[in-house]
């Protein structure tokens, strides 16, 4: 229309557009989104639904048709286009004939239309977010006596029925129990829980599942076979995933995406992709093997790389826990585990799950979860991702749970040598490295011996540690005076045995005293201790209480000496001030 052409009332340029000199379209105008334009308009063209559809057809078939229905689901699966497709088959009648309820809406009947577009008298719909109060519901209350206009039955869909006030709820409840035979309830919600049983055990349930990915691939492709759009499989693919099972939420994504190709183009994985903020799943799948073999910097290098090219650092975390959980699938049921998604990257998961025991990658799962928790928490995302990777490629080498339960009970095997993280070794010091002998006569895997770092010079190293104070001893010999302290003050044993200590921490010992002897028992003997914290057991006393203890007593047995009653009398009014003693009796004795 012409802003200049004024010959008739009906071509007046629009007062909003007047002196502008804009032609604006109006084909945007009318565009009916996607969710709206391909909502169902017959049971049939419900997916995943089957169980609710076949039941609703034996229950019109025979008659049993309940007075109240409650549907319940997640957002977007189809809840209030049921609640409409319900109330046409309660009214269903076909040229002006009384043909009775029926499921089979094709062709519509003479009140589907309107019943549809929300315009029927006898069909009233009330979205209980926004009408919460028993106001509201005496309303639906004294309208219900009455009998139908036009239709067979009044019907009173009650959408998220669960914002109901306790008082709406009570005053539903006579109602419901004994309804007029004209009149049928509804009820729609998502929050099935807040709902009180005395509402629910007056209605007919029906919860409408999520939908499948490969379903709701497959109707994806439908529409866009329809709208003569093209978009690539791997992009339909991830807007299923991220739609989780929503209907609703996937047309919206696919309306979104649509706008994304230039002419006749298709629309690619990576064009989804991006819009989607989502990283790369074979650079997050890259990124989880890093972390699984303990290769920080990698981690971090890589976690970088990716935030840089636009990833959201918690969809990296859920990306993470998706190839966690595929991976445990593969370990525990094998080849029966659906890895079509990864395509030529299902190499890499498998080889994964070999890798990793069942319990590492449970206490991969535990890890991740909880850095989730704290990457949506923290001021900064990326850097609670990133801490949360350093911590994992640290656990990497530690023993896996089985075998530390297995080193609580039994300890290592005699005359083997376990070094998960060997220290890098200088080409001047390689001639240092010696073989072991293992415990079947051959020879084990030599260890890296930094130059300054040595293993105790007679015997095996664990076999020489026999107590706590033998550990406080090699501490005094390299010179760990700090640690030594920390474990003569802090440390109440629980249990002792060469390669496995279990402590009960004191009030005042650090969180990391466990990681810190570790490193050391493993850097200085060569063999790998598994030191762990136990809060509930009762722990003997620390040697510093020993030592105290024992000073006490030997100062009251040189006070009640003949002896020093002796001096005593000699020098009237003296007093012992101070008994000195050896400065390593108590370190080195078991007494």
């Amino acid at each position: 229309m012409s802003t200049n052409d004024s010959s008739s009332d009906d071509q007046l340029p629009d007062p909003d557009q007047a002196g502008l000199g804009l032609d604006l379209p109006t084909q945007a105008e009318g565009y009916q989104v996607l969710a709206r334009k391909y909502r169902p308009s017959c049971f049939e063209d419900l997916i995943g639904q089957d169980p609710m559809v076949r039941t609703l057809t034996n229950a019109f078939a025979t008659g049993r048709i309940a007075h109240a229905f409650m549907l319940t689901g997640v957002r977007g699966v189809g809840k209030t286009t049921t609640a409409r497709l319900l109330a046409r088959a309660l009214n269903y009648e076909r040229d002006g004939t009384e043909n009775g309820p029926s499921i089979n809406l094709d062709p519509p009947g003479v009140h589907c239309d309107a019943i549809a577009a929300s315009r029927h008298v006898d069909v009233m719909e009330m979205d209980a977010a926004s009408h919460t109060g028993i106001n509201d519901i005496r309303e639906i209350l004294e309208g219900v006596r009455y009998a139908p206009v036009s239709a067979r039955y009044k019907v009173y869909i009650i959408d998220e029925v669960h914002m109901l006030s306790t008082s709406a709820f009570n005053a539903l409840l006579k109602t419901l129990e004994e309804p007029p035979p004209h009149a049928k309830f509804i009820f729609a919600t998502t929050e099935i829980r807040k709902v009180p049983v005395t509402v629910l055990s007056r209605c007919q349930r029906f919860d409408l599942a999520r939908i499948g990915r490969e379903q709701l691939i497959a109707h994806l492709q439908g529409i866009c076979e329809k709208e003569g759009a093209k978009v690539a499989r791997d992009g339909l693919a991830l807007i299923s995933r991220a739609a989780e099972g929503s209907v609703r939420d996937a047309l919206s994504i696919l309306d979104q995406a649509l706008v994304q190709e230039e002419g006749n183009s298709e629309v690619s994985g990576e064009d989804v992709r991006t819009m989607l903020g989502l990283a790369d799943r074979t650079r997050v799948l890259e990124l989880f093997v890093l972390a699984a073999r303990g290769d920080a910097v990698g981690c971090c290098t890589e976690l970088q790389s990716q935030f840089e090219a636009g990833a959201d650092p918690l969809i990296i975390m859920r990306d993470l826990l998706d190839h966690c959980h595929q991976c445990t699938r593969v370990k525990v049921v094998g080849d029966a585990a659906g890895l079509e998604d990864y395509g030529d990257s299902a190499a890499i998961v498998r080889s994964i799950a070999s890798e990793q025991s069942l319990g590492q990658l449970a206490r991969l799962w535990q890890m991740l979860l909880k850095a989730l928790d704290e990457a949506r928490l923290a001021p900064d995302p990326l850097s609670a991702t990133e801490m949360a990777l350093i911590r994992i490629c640290s656990a990497a080498n530690l023993p896996g749970p089985e075998e530390a339960a297995r080193l609580l009970r039994e300890g290592p095997p005699q005359g083997t040598v376990e070094n998960p993280d060997p220290a890098p070794v200088s080409p001047s010091s390689k001639n240092k490295s010696r073989p072991v002998a293992s415990s079947s006569g051959g020879a084990a895997p030599a260890i890296q011996v930094q130059p300054d770092v040595a293993p105790l010079p007679k015997g095996e190293p664990m076999a020489q540690l026999h107590s706590l104070e033998d550990v406080v001893v090699l501490l005094n010999e390299k010179r760990e005076m700090q640690l030594g302290a920390l474990v003569r003050r802090c440390m109440r044993l629980v249990s002792f045995r060469p390669g496995a200590i279990v402590f009960e921490p004191g009030p005042d010992a650090p969180a990391d005293l466990a990681p810190q002897l570790t490193r050391f028992l493993r850097d200085n003997t060569g063999q790998t201790w598994l030191i762990s914290l136990d809060g509930k057991a009762k722990g003997a006393p620390t040697l510093a209480e020993k030592k105290k203890t024992h000073e006490a007593q030997l100062r009251a047995e040189i006070e009640q000496s003949q002896q020093m009653q002796d001096i005593l009398e000699a020098f009237p009014g003296a007093k012992i001030l101070n008994i000195r003693m050896p400065d390593k009796k108590m370190e080195t004795s078991n007494d």
